[in-house]
């Protein structure tokens, strides 16, 4: 069986345990890097029930790990306080966020190709949020990735709309320049 860089999926990971992490209710219960340390580790572990083909089989599949280790630390934040109504909505939290990544990677019309392309951009983009200052790639997950009102990131950063935009356009200008900058490698 062929090893696989594990490594090469933190970024993205990283990116979606940062989303689920900037939601209120779990705040400060735990880190995103322990919660893809984690998944790492499982993913490692587990490979050899991986059954999948593709790239985007193999995404979609550490992504699953990932939203179950959440669950399961949330699980563990939450055990001493159970509260049925907040697990649901956390459980549904979390496979929403799976849902928006599994439309991303579907499109079903895309050739073989071109799915393999959108994938290593997926992995492209993830790496290069990951380098943005933390308020920069804040906004960039909860506008772009969680489809929050700039009038809400503003008033979650304590800071103004006219902030919150000039945030978003420096990030996205500098993960433009990132991945331009990757592509000419």
């Amino acid at each position: 069986m062929v090893q696989w860089d594990l490594a090469r999926y933190r970024g993205l990971l990283q990116v979606m345990a940062r989303r689920l992490l900037l939601d209120p209710r779990l705040e400060r219960r735990f880190d995103f890097s322990d919660l893809v340390a984690e998944t790492l580790i499982k993913a490692h572990q587990a490979q050899k029930q991986f059954r999948g083909q593709s790239e985007g089989e193999r995404v979609k599949w550490l992504y699953q790990i990932l939203a179950n280790t959440a669950r399961d630390k949330i699980r563990e934040a939450y055990a001493e306080k159970r509260d049925l109504n907040r697990e649901r909505s956390l459980d549904a939290m979390v496979c929403d966020s799976s849902a928006r990544l599994e439309a991303w990677l579907a499109a079903e019309q895309s050739s073989p190709s071109e799915k393999v392309e959108r994938q290593e951009l997926l992995l492209q983009v993830g790496e290069a949020l990951n380098r943005l200052q933390e308020d920069q790639r804040d906004a960039i997950i909860r506008h772009h990735l969680m489809g929050e009102p700039v009038s809400e990131i503003a008033r979650k950063m304590a800071c103004t709309n006219k902030a919150v935009a000039g945030l978003l356009y420096r990030g996205l200008n500098k993960v433009r320049e990132i991945l331009d900058t990757g592509s000419r490698s």
